[in-house]
């Protein structure tokens, strides 16, 4: 079997990694690059195998980059089956679309406003073409085997991260009739948050996939309660809108959960909270069903009747009157909006507006790529391109850490470190190269095992 790194080979985003045998191929992960726009070009970039001679594409979970790209690919004339957990099914019904909906937004913009290099901007994929993917959907639950050819299965283990994520386990016949195991671990999740069951530990495998996003990094001691009761208040006295630029899927959950626990406890006054962010509202009611899903808290909660995610502060904008509205919102108020970088959504909107009013605070609450605006929000920058205007940054920009739904680089020992077997070799993904270079010696130095750190478009060989 190859593996041939098609994503998230020495960067964080486009996660794609296409398997081949003899007669039979198949991808694990199927998404979008995103940040910067050297990145975002490859999207556009025929992939090196034609889809329609892909066989089945296996999700690890729902967020973009690891999904996005299946609309294009289905636009390309991929038909097969999308393997995925039940909740990734459900969030993937609002996020796709969505995404779609971005892209064709965006389209439509850069040609009204007269910013795109292409004449006319075109979507990378629409929404019927999201639709075609959907259809193509096949739930499969938790630690069930699944033959995706002859010799070849897999079954799904729980991560955390997000809800549905999973790690992949793949068993596969090798030449002279051996049996090798192969796991992808998807994004691994946190110990000890709100919401969600904790990741399963790795069982052990011959090679393992594993990625490497805070290999480099231990997140904040600090409680981000703390951080966040901090910042609300100073806000509060400034009297601005306070703007949380937030991951639809779990990064705005987790914030709601927290936001509803700071006002219980008398942290913070119960202000105005708007969520302005369809998918954002979609993914919230599917996490408050998804009670299967539920860390033992969470469970505690609603057999009180208590939804954290859902408070009585908590107001919505689901159509776009109604996000416009949100440009007369006086403060102190809490907008939270996607996209959780800043790359596009609702959010650059409130930002455009606000960003010149030093009243306005900007609250930084998950991981920033290079190239995207968050990441220039993050680094101080006295100004940031907004649909092709240069905007002002007068506002207060703080970073609540230690919100990330990415194990830190002690966390994945941990999660490693319960294997029952060692692995023969370790391939570090999803990583920028620091932190991947600091993950392989961390990896080496307490567990001894070889590690590789493959390119974008590398081929590995089981």
């Amino acid at each position: 079997m190859d593996v041939t790194i098609l994503g998230a080979g020495q960067c964080v985003t486009g996660s794609k990694l296409l398997l081949s045998w003899k007669r039979y191929t198949a991808m694990v992960d199927c998404g979008l690059f995103q940040g910067p726009s050297e990145l975002r070009r490859r999207n556009w970039q025929p992939l090196p195998h034609a889809a329609h001679q892909v066989d089945a594409v296996v999700l690890t979970h729902a967020h973009i980059d690891h999904s996005g790209y299946l609309p294009r690919l289905v636009r390309q004339g991929f038909a097969g089956p999308v393997y995925c957990t039940k909740p990734t099914r459900a969030l993937l019904r609002v996020l796709l679309p969505d995404a779609a909906h971005l892209q064709e937004e965006e389209a439509r913009y850069a040609n009204k406003e007269g910013y795109s290099r292409h004449e006319p901007a075109l979507p990378l994929f629409r929404l019927a073409d999201a639709r075609a993917a959907l259809r193509l959907l096949r739930p499969v639950a938790f630690e069930q085997w699944v033959e995706l050819h002859p010799g070849v299965r897999f079954r799904y283990h729980r991560q955390g991260h997000i809800l549905g994520a999973a790690a992949v386990e793949l068993q596969t016949k090798v030449s002279g009739g051996e049996r090798k195991t192969v796991y992808f671990s998807g994004d691994v999740g946190r110990y000890g948050v709100p919401i969600l069951r904790e990741p399963s530990p790795y069982p052990g495998s011959d090679v393992l996939f594993v990625e490497t996003t805070y290999g480099d990094r231990v997140h904040d001691l600090i409680d981000p309660r703390e951080l966040l009761a901090e910042e609300i208040q100073a806000a509060v006295g400034r009297g601005g809108v306070i703007l949380i630029p937030a991951f639809a899927v779990d990064r705005t959950q987790e914030v709601l959960y927290m936001l509803h626990e700071l006002v219980v406890d008398d942290e913070i006054p119960p202000l105005p909270i708007w969520l302005d962010s369809p998918m954002g509202i979609e993914a919230s009611a599917l996490y408050t069903r998804a009670v299967s899903e539920h860390d033992a808290e969470m469970r505690q909660f609603f057999a009180e009747q208590v939804n954290p995610i859902f408070p009585a502060n908590v107001q919505v904008a689901l159509t776009s009157p109604e996000s416009r509205k949100l440009n007369d919102l006086e403060g102190p108020a809490i907008i939270i909006s996607a996209s959780g970088m800043a790359t596009g959504g609702r959010i650059l909107h409130h930002l455009k507006l606000r960003l010149p009013d030093p009243r306005t605070t900007v609250l930084i609450v998950g991981y920033q790529a290079g190239g995207t605006r968050g990441r220039e929000l993050l680094e101080g920058a006295e100004s940031v391109s907004i649909h092709g205007q240069d905007v002002p940054v007068r506002a207060h920009v703080a970073h609540i850490t230690g919100l990330s739904a990415h194990a830190d680089c002690e966390e994945l020992l941990l999660w490693l470190g319960q294997r029952e077997r060692d692995p023969e070799m370790v391939h570090l993904i999803h990583g920028e190269p620091q932190a991947q270079q600091a993950f392989a010696e961390r990896i080496q130095a307490g567990l001894g095992w070889p590690t590789h750190i493959p390119e974008l478009g590398e081929t590995v060989r089981v």
